[in-house]
């Protein structure tokens, strides 16, 4: 029996794209689980990712957005690479890669 999951979002926020096609920011993914980056460097391991950010008209990555945020630490000079690594990390922009399946409230 599969388990299911609730995850809450904007209403304004982008429908899920199928596996594989381009990501639109409809945060699905990361409201369900935190990635692999988060979970290493957040140390966040269920829920919804602490650094997903709403930017209207769709959800963005926070470590990717605004790392200092996140990443006090993290040196200004540093983040210009360190987001060209985290993007390349996290496959950002080779589409969507969340078998979440969706419904809307009935």
């Amino acid at each position: 029996m599969a388990s299911r999951q609730v995850v809450w979002l904007r209403i304004d926020a982008p429908a899920k794209p199928a596996a594989g096609q381009p990501c639109n920011g409809c945060g699905v993914c990361c409201a369900a689980a935190p990635c692999p980056l988060s979970r290493l460097l957040l140390k966040h391991r269920a829920g919804p990712c602490p650094a997903l950010e709403w930017d209207a008209p769709r959800y963005r990555c926070g470590l990717l957005q605004t790392p200092r945020r996140y990443l006090p630490r993290l040196p200004a000079w540093a983040e210009p690479g360190f987001r060209r690594l985290a993007r390349r990390y996290l496959a950002i922009g080779h589409g969507c890669d969340s078998l979440a399946t969706t419904e809307e409230d009935p």
